[in-house]
């Protein structure tokens, strides 16, 4: 029998380099991360265990130790990255994940970009690499001012 059972994390804040315009660059910003797995909760419900569920403490902390590292000027990149991780090293068949850049755009609250992957996804291949040289540098110097509130180093 399949279990329809999920646990979720929502509203997960982590600051991050993440952007493509050059004052992006220089200062993390925060994303909003909301996450779903797949769990089959039965045998931990009977013995009340931790090690008989998917520890979303775990989880947690690891996507935030990678999104605190990580430079990305796209938040697709971010959350197909986080995605991928999160199916190899925690062992799920998919996840349902939302990233989430508060502020982004003037008059919006927050823009994102929600997806999901499979395990099939990780066979299949991943998309080319964000430094592939098919893709351009990327190295790109629109300078436009920072949402309100954010401040910016002086050069």
């Amino acid at each position: 029998m399949t279990s329809s059972d999920r646990i979720f994390l929502r509203g997960l804040s982590v600051d991050c380099i993440i952007g493509f315009i050059d004052w992006e660059r220089r200062i993390k910003q925060t994303v909003v991360i909301d996450i779903e797995l797949p769990v089959d909760c039965r045998q931990a419900a009977i013995t009340d265990e931790v090690a008989d569920t998917l520890d979303y403490k775990k989880v947690s902390k690891r996507i935030i130790a990678f999104v605190e590292g990580s430079q990305f000027k796209l938040v697709e990149t971010l959350a197909h990255k986080i995605a991928m991780l999160v199916l190899e090293e925690f062992r799920v068949e998919w996840v349902r994940l939302s990233v989430n850049k508060p502020g982004a755009i003037r008059g919006s609250r927050d823009v994102g970009i929600t997806l999901q992957r499979t395990r099939e996804d990780m066979e299949q291949g991943k998309p080319q690499d964000a430094n592939d040289e098919t893709l351009g540098s990327g190295d790109i110097t629109v300078d436009f001012a920072p949402p309100p509130g954010v401040l910016t180093p002086q050069t």
